[in-house]
């Protein structure tokens, strides 16, 4: 009896996998959009389940976790914004998309997801944050943000038409992104990527939401005043909020106590381009907590925890415009009908530090700044309320989205994988990929975090810093998932480093990564962007 109860429960799963595969077969043209964030960090989604997100929740990312998938294991190929939208544009690592680090020019003419789609019918449009400093190609329809952009009173280029619009960016890209979708008549399916500013430097909320979390006490990483031992990189790089954030551009810390005139402020344009009505809302909420750091007279690590719930609270209440702006998108999608035949993707381009290790930003191949949320709905294929632990990275998103659309056939020079095959359990989660690579080159620059190359496994990670420095870390993600204890000298660990150095190298070799990728920059550019960097930061508060 036992074992036809079990043959039976068999049939049942492969004849659930079986109807999947043919509502996802049946479903040959679906309407796509996506929807990518800043530095948004997963742990600042609450569907994540991290502390920070109980108290800071994203009720409308969650959405879609609730009515499709939450993958806990989603990475980038190369943390930092314009190179990552290249990956995911191409489906191809950034040595061979040729867009490897920021201020590089892609090249447009590469086949990408929106060409392919385009030659099998679909309208395309893309809204919001571009920053590949080229006009996009294969779009029907685009307008984006001048460069990185700006929060208040963007300057959008529309089809090539530059103007500057009055409001915030989130809810003008939002707006602009509904506006498409309304307009849009004809039966083609479509593309639409709706790219969020938010929330990337220097998170300047919504005015409405400029004391969101005022009176919060927000959870600090219990890593934030680690001291990297055995981590040389990370001792040497400029990216820790108690020492290298600009208090008025990043803080939005006043001069002195009255005194509406910001601190250190290097890019004042953001403030500048503020309307004078504008300009007053904001001192109205900033003026009293402002003034109240003042007479506090904080030093020495008080100031250093001062900083980060500052950072935080600015951090978090710029994410609330980009959770309205989903819901308003997955609002309309619902009423409109169009749902029930359209994939929702939300992700970020990379993703990003909230004090973990002392920092903000990103690049790092250490878990908060390589992961990245990735959350996905398409009713009646994807499982409501499921999740996936397997591998996957940007790299995948664009040959998903062509197997969904139909259009398997396209893109055969990419380098990821569908992922429709987990999506519809048609593929056991660990049969997918075991190990994956990442490779950093922005350096130097902002930040002055070192190019480095890894690879990582569910549980173990590989990293080799090299060009300004050499030097290799590892570490078994099990035992110290917060990666503060490189056992790279361990004598325990030394097969398996071996054994990692051969999967590094073989997907090197997979990836089609040459010596010109390993290329040493000079000390006295080193010495120079170092300097540079010195003189912008400026002197911070003691």
């Amino acid at each position: 009896m036992r074992n036809k109860f079990i043959v039976l429960v068999v049939l049942v799963v492969m004849l659930s996998c079986k109807e999947k595969e043919k509502a996802a077969a049946e479903k040959t043209t679906p309407n796509i959009v996506f929807i990518m964030a800043d530095d948004h960090a997963y742990q600042a989604i609450s569907a994540y389940g991290h502390e920070i997100g109980s108290v800071a929740p994203t009720p409308n990312i969650d959405r879609i976790a609730q009515n499709g998938v939450k993958f806990n294991r989603a990475y980038v190929t190369n943390s930092i914004c314009g190179p990552s939208r290249a990956v995911i544009l191409t489906g191809k690592h950034s040595h061979i998309n040729g867009f490897r680090q920021n201020g590089e020019r892609f090249d447009g003419s590469q086949p990408t997801l929106p060409k392919y789609l385009k030659k099998m019918g679909y309208s395309t449009a893309i809204v919001g944050k571009w920053h590949l400093h080229d006009w996009p190609q294969g779009f029907d329809y685009w307008n984006i943000l001048q460069d990185q952009g700006n929060y208040y009173n963007p300057d959008f280029i529309d089809n090539g038409d530059s103007i500057r619009i009055t409001g915030y960016a989130n809810d003008i890209i939002t707006e602009k992104a509904l506006s498409w979708l309304k307009q849009k008549k004809d039966s083609a399916p479509f593309l639409l990527m709706v790219q969020h500013k938010a929330p990337h430097r220097n998170w300047m909320p919504a005015l409405r939401h400029a004391n969101k979390y005022d009176s919060i006490n927000l959870p600090i990483p219990a890593t934030y005043f680690a001291q990297h031992e055995g981590q040389q990189a990370s001792k040497e790089q400029q990216q820790t909020i108690y020492r290298d954030m600009y208090e008025g551009h990043d803080l939005k810390l006043t001069k002195a106590l009255g005194s509406t005139v910001l601190a250190n402020n290097p890019w004042r344009s953001d403030f500048e381009r503020m309307t004078e009505e504008q300009r007053n809302a904001w001192n109205t909420a900033y003026q009293p907590k402002n003034d109240a750091f003042h007479n506090s007279d904080v030093k020495g690590q008080e100031l250093a925890l001062w900083k980060v719930q500052r950072y935080l609270q600015d951090y978090l209440a710029t994410v609330a415009s980009v959770d309205e702006g989903v819901g308003e998108i997955l609002d309309y999608l619902k009423t409109s009908g169009l749902d029930e035949n359209t994939i929702v993707i939300y992700t970020s381009d990379q993703g990003f530090y909230l004090g973990e290790k002392g920092w903000f930003d990103k690049r790092f191949m250490y878990e908060e700044s390589f992961r990245t949320p990735l959350l996905m709905q398409y009713p009646g294929v994807i499982e409501k309320g499921s999740e996936i632990d397997a591998l996957v990275q940007n790299l995948d998103f664009a040959q998903t989205l062509l197997d969904f659309a139909g259009g398997s056939v396209y893109g055969q020079e990419m380098q990821g994988a569908s992922l429709v095959p987990l999506l519809t359990n048609s593929m056991e989660e660990e049969d997918f990929r075991d190990i994956i690579y990442y490779h950093y080159y922005d350096y130097p620059a902002f930040h002055m975090v070192k190019k480095h190359y890894g690879v990582s496994t569910k549980r173990y990670k590989l990293m080799h810093f090299y060009d300004d420095i050499d030097s290799w870390e590892f570490y078994d993600l099990e035992d110290d998932p917060r990666e503060l204890d490189n056992k790279i000298d361990n004598e325990v660990y030394q097969t398996i480093i071996r054994t990692m150095k051969v999967k590094l190298d073989s997907l090197q070799a997979h990836y089609q990564v040459t010596e010109k990728e390993f290329e040493r920059a000079s000390r006295e550019k080193v010495e120079k962007a170092y300097e540079n960097f010195k003189k912008l930061r400026g002197t911070p508060l003691e």
